[in-house]
């Protein structure tokens, strides 16, 4: 399969544009999207046509992956060599039977008065161990996951936020099913503010140039010193780690995945503008709009293409296509217009030539699929009813996608 160069215009979306999903200034009408020119992920920088699953492997991956470090996310540094991890408690018997509790501190550099993070981790009772682990990081820190009196606060955090955020998590469903589920509070790696790169994980960093990696870069290489962890822990499958990431932390979610290829499954859930949205619809959320809003999130170079979209090197096809061969999941909510969920669909259907020429199955379909209607083949999409959030509707298509490919 040739990749198609010209998309006069998108395909027709499935859904109506309700008023409380659009923001003033901003195009919802699939009519209104220009005509773009994509990027050919099977074409090298010279011009050059990749011809085999060899041409990928050995540059082709590695050019693409470099042209989002210059113009996206930004140069993150290696593995620390420094990194240690604490494990500060464990219990055999929580959640009523069904889990084993684990707080892991991850610290990032020698001693412990430089940035750390907690790792919250619970492993399902009754199963055959290492298991199989779901990681996904959390918006307002580990104890808002389940009211689990014994999870460490977040930093000034209060017990009345204990359990807060439960309805985005469906840990016994997770259990159930025999994963494990690990979490840490995003904030913990990085601030979530302009600070100038001077606080969390950037502190360690004392240069700083255009390519440098932003906020969205450290929170993905917060997630592979997780996984660094995971590797020295006999209960977990470290071959067997979905990642999954909602909104920025789904973008942070597809960096991390495509940056450091030993996560086995990642999960997009309604990641759009910087995810898995295609930049050049100018649908809902813009790159002029996300590089104001929060001009922390990506490297300084990324501000180039406000309002210059064609003019980027890449397109978010590309970034979906960097986890191939590997299975991918892409997840939108149909009232998430600001996510653009029809372009978050083209561009992980766009990535299937990636996927086929490594001889695997990409979504296989050229339409948007109906709502909750998923598609599951090496590369997954589904759309569900409501608004910008994680359900358990998407969780259980997410358990189905693993445990398809891990065959439960």
């Amino acid at each position: 399969m040739r990749f198609p160069t010209i998309l006069l215009s998108a395909t027709p979306a499935l859904f109506a544009v309700t008023a409380s999903a659009q923001r003033p200034g901003f195009n919802y009408d699939e009519l209104k999207v220009p005509s773009y020119e994509l990027p050919d992920p099977l074409m090298f920088n010279n011009g050059e046509p990749v011809r085999s699953p060899a041409d990928w492997i050995n540059r082709r991956r590695a050019e693409i992956l470099a042209l989002f470090e210059e113009h996206v996310y930004g140069r993150s540094p290696a593995r620390p060599e420094k990194a240690h991890f604490e494990l500060p408690e464990q219990n055999d018997n929580v959640l009523g039977g069904k889990a084993r509790r684990k707080q892991v501190t991850v610290y990032f550099a020698a001693g412990k008065q430089g940035p750390r993070m907690d790792l919250l981790l619970y492993l399902p009772i009754g199963t055959s161990n290492p298991v199989p682990v779901f990681l996904a990081p959390n918006f307002s820190g580990n104890h808002t996951i389940q009211p689990d009196p014994a999870v460490r606060l977040a930093k000034s955090a209060t017990e009345v936020s204990r359990g807060t955020k439960a309805g985005r998590w469906a840990v016994d469903k997770i259990l159930e099913r025999g994963y494990g589920l690990a979490t840490v509070y995003y904030e913990d790696i990085d601030p979530d503010f302009d600070d100038g790169f001077q606080n969390g994980v950037h502190a360690l960093d004392e240069s700083r140039r255009p390519d440098s990696w932003g906020s969205l870069a450290a929170w993905s290489w917060g997630l592979s010193r997780v996984l660094d962890y995971f590797e020295t822990d006999a209960d977990i499958d470290h071959e067997r780690v979905a990642l999954m990431g909602h909104s920025r932390l789904g973008k942070a979610a597809l960096w991390a995945g495509a940056a450091d290829e030993r996560f086995a499954i990642v999960i997009s859930n309604n990641s759009g503008c910087g995810g898995a949205a295609l930049s050049r619809r100018r649908f809902g959320e813009t790159i002029k709009r996300i590089n104001t809003s929060f001009p922390h999130w990506f490297n300084d170079n990324f501000t180039a293409y406000n309002d210059n979209e064609d003019a980027l090197p890449v397109d978010q096809h590309m970034l979906l296509a960097l986890i191939a061969p590997r299975p991918l999941y892409v997840a939108s909510a149909e009232e998430d217009q600001w996510a653009d969920p029809n372009g978050e669909f083209l561009s992980a259907m766009h990535a299937g030539a990636v996927y086929e020429l490594l001889g695997e199955k990409g979504l296989g379909v050229g339409e948007q699929p109906a709502v909750e209607h998923p598609i599951m083949n090496t590369v997954g999409y589904h759309v569900r009813k409501g608004k910008h959030d994680v359900t358990e509707y998407d969780w259980l298509r997410y358990l189905d996608f693993a445990d398809m490919h891990w065959a439960r």
